[in-house]
This record gives structure tokens, sequence and C-alpha cells, in this order.
């Protein structure tokens, strides 16, 4: 069974579609063992006390403003929940280098867009529908990719499209996305999972 920890910061909906594809069975062979947010009252670590599942708060501001601090303490909690695989969902700050090094090719993270357009620094939630808009863009979707060092650059694992209508808001293309957001998540871990058993 691999371990896995979900890096989020707000609400934790892709958090909790993550929850319900284990507990279906439809993603299977991993373990939810972790749950890491950079906001204290974020929903993903509500979420997380009410499953059960352990979860921390780690952030630059908790670690005294000190990087190399937060660094430290993330790579401790990772490696105490001997974790394997690391998500991102809705995660809005930058790894360290450090971490990313130790979890090579085994941290992935949803972008809420056909990357590789409208991705970057900033890029996040609602900027990211609004920049769809006022683009003109007819579709939009999500993207699945493996995490490195500079945002949203890693190779595609798996996207999805839908339409942008003309009535659009943010809002409510972000309901669309979000949609398709629950889905893709479960199934790019489980495409990461068998690939790392294959591999043993």
């Amino acid at each position: 069974m691999l371990r896995l920890a979900v890096f989020a910061s707000g609400f934790g909906s892709n958090l909790e579609a993550i929850y319900q594809s284990i507990a279906s069975g439809a993603l299977h062979g991993v373990e939810l063992a972790l749950v890491i947010s950079n906001n204290s009252v974020s929903g993903a670590l509500a979420f997380a006390r009410e499953k059960g599942i352990p979860g921390r708060h780690l952030s630059l501001v908790r670690s005294g403003n000190d990087a190399h601090k937060l660094e430290s303490e993330m790579l401790e909690v990772l490696h105490d929940a001997r974790i394997d695989i690391i998500a991102l969902a809705g995660f809005m700050k930058k790894l360290p280098e450090a971490l990313l090094d130790r979890y090579q090719e085994r941290i992935i993270n949803i972008h809420p867009a056909l990357l590789p357009e409208f991705g970057g620094n900033g890029m996040y939630g609602l900027n990211v529908h609004n920049a769809v808009i006022a683009s003109g863009r007819k579709i939009s979707g999500a993207t699945v990719h493996m995490v490195e060092g500079e945002y949203d650059s890693g190779k595609i694992i798996l996207q999805e499209s839908c339409p942008v209508f003309e009535k659009d808001t943010p809002k409510l293309l972000s309901e669309r996305v979000k949609e398709i957001e629950h889905r893709l998540l479960p199934e790019a871990i489980q495409i990461m999972a068998d690939k790392i058993t294959k591999s043993r």
C-alpha cells in the first residue's frame, strides 16, 4: 500500500474527491496518510480532522519566516509519515527544492486550465478562470502534471476540456472545471501509484 500526502490551501474539494475515490475502491493500492496545509483554517485540515486523517499546518509564517526551517519541517513530517506520493490539490505555495529533489517524479499537481496556457506564478483559482474568460477562449478544462521547479511546468499526465460559455463568470466556469478536477486527480494518482508499484 502506497502512502499519499495531499497538500491543500483551501476548501479541500479535491482532497474530498480523493478520499471518496479511495473509499469506493476506484483508487486502490493507495492510503491517504497525511494532509498538509499552509492555511490553519483551511477546509482541507477541517476535513482531515473530521475523517481522522493526520493533518499538519506548515507555513512560512508559522516557521518564523525561516524558509530553511519550513523546508526541514516539511521533509521531517513527510519522512515520519513514510510518504510515497504527494498530490498538490489547490496548494498555493511553491515547494522547497529539497522536497522536489527527495520526491522527484512522485509529486503531481492539478491545475484549473489546459496547460501550457494560463499557467505560471499567480495563476491559481479564480485568477485562472478570469484570464480564460478575458482571453475569449471557448474551451477550458483541467490538467494534472508532474511538479518541477517552475510553476505548472512539468510533464502533463492527464487533461480534460470543457466549454466556456458566453455568459460564464469565473465562478460558473470554476464549478464546471472542478467537476473535471475531481475525476482527473484520483485517476492521475492511480497512474502514478501503478507505475511505482510496477517498478518495485
